[in-house]
C-alpha cells in the first residue's frame, strides 16, 4: 500500500511540475528577470502537498485529471506567492527555502515582491481561462473560495495575526485562530477546489470533506512546528529553529514536543473520521493525510 501510494503520489508532483512547466512564463519572454524569477521560485521544489490533496479529493466526485491539474497548479501558484513574500525582510526574513536562496536573496527584493505577485494574478487567470468544472456557477464559487484562503480572511489574514504575535504568549484557541487562517485556508481550498472539479457530491458530503480539509490544515501546522524544533536545516530546506529565534508562539511553546505530537494524531483520527462515509474512495485522502502527519516525524 505505501509503494502503491508512492507511485501515485509521484506520478501526480510530476504531473504538476510538468503542468506548472508550461503554464509560467518562459524566461525568455520580457520581462525575462521578473519571469525568470517566478520560474525559480515554483520550479524544481517543495513536496506539492496541495495539489496532491486536489488530486485526492477529485477522487471522490470523479474529476478529470485534466482539471484538477489546473485546479491544483493554482493553489501551489499561491502557495509559491506566498512563501516568497513570507520570506522578505519586512516579514519573516529568511533566506533559504527548499534547499537554496530565497527569491530576493536570489534576485533582490523588489524583483520577489513583484514576483508574488505576479503567482498570485496567474493563479485566478488559470482558474478563469480553464473549465474547471461543469456548471459555471461552480467554477465561480472555487474562484471565490481560492480568493477568501488568500485572502485577509486567509492567508494573509493568519501572516498578519503571526507578526502581531511575535514575544507574545497565545492560548491554544488563539494559536488556532491563527493557523486557521495562515495555514489551514490554502489546504482546505486545495482540497475543496479538487472536490468541485468533478460532481455528485451531496452538500452533507461536502460538508464532511470541508471539515477534514480543517482538521488536516490544522494537523500540517502542528507537524511544521514540530520539524522546526527537532529537524535539522539541511533536512527542513529553511532554516531550522526560526520560529524559537523569532520568539514566535507555536504549538510546541504552548504545549511542548509530546503534546504537540499528540494533538497531531488527534486531528488526524478526526480527520480520519469525517472521511468515513467515503468508504474507498476517501484512501488517497487517508494516505496523504499519513503522508503529512509522518513526514520526517
Amino acid at each position: 500500500m505505501i509503494a502503491d501510494f508512492q507511485d501515485w503520489a509521484r506520478s501526480r508532483q510530476d504531473r504538476i511540475e510538468a503542468s506548472l512547466q508550461l503554464l509560467l512564463p518562459p524566461s525568455n519572454v520580457p520581462p525575462e528577470r521578473l519571469h525568470d524569477a517566478m520560474r525559480y521560485t515554483v520550479l524544481g521544489g517543495g513536496k506539492r502537498v496541495r495539489p496532491l490533496l486536489a488530486f485526492a479529493a477529485g477522487e471522490l466526485s470523479d474529476a478529470s485529471a485534466e482539471r484538477v491539474t489546473i485546479a491544483g497548479a493554482a493553489v501551489e501558484l499561491i502557495h509559491a506567492y506566498s512563501l516568497v513574500h513570507d520570506d522578505l525582510p519586512c516579514m519573516d526574513n529568511d533566506v533559504l527555502r527548499r534547499g537554496k536562496p530565497t527569491c530576493h536573496i536570489e534576485y533582490g527584493e523588489a524583483i520577489a515582491l513583484l514576483a508574488g505577485d505576479s503567482l498570485q494574478s496567474l493563479a485566478f487567470q488559470l482558474l478563469a481561462e480553464h473549465t474547471v468544472a461543469d456548471i459555471p456557477q461552480i467554477q465561480l464559487e472555487m474562484i471565490k473560495r481560492l480568493a477568501q484562503a488568500a485572502g485577509s480572511r486567509g492567508m494573509a489574514g493568519g501572516q498578519a495575526v503571526d507578526l502581531a504575535s511575535v514575544g507574545a504568549t497565545l492560548s491554544l484557541p488563539e494559536l488556532e485562530f491563527m493557523h486557521i487562517h495562515k495555514t489551514g485556508a490554502l489546504i482546505r481550498a486545495a482540497v475543496m477546489l479538487g472536490a468541485y472539479c468533478g460532481s455528485g457530491l451531496k452538500e452533507s458530503e461536502l460538508m464532511n470533506l470541508d471539515h477534514f480539509a480543517k482538521r488536516i490544515g490544522l494537523a500540517f501546522q502542528v507537524v511544521d512546528d514540530v520539524l522546526d524544533a527537532e529537524a535539522s536545516t539541511a533536512t527542513l530546506g529553511k532554516t531550522a529553529g526560526k520560529d524559537a529565534e523569532n520568539n514566535k508562539p507555536t504549538y510546541v511553546s504552548i504545549l511542548g514536543r509530546g503534546q504537540a505530537r499528540d494533538l497531531a494524531e488527534g486531528l488526524r483520527r478526526d480527520a480520519y473520521q469525517a472521511l468515513e462515509g467515503f468508504g474507498e474512495k476517501a484512501d488517497r485522502l487517508r494516505q496523504v493525510t499519513d503522508f503529512i502527519i509522518q513526514r520526517e516525524f
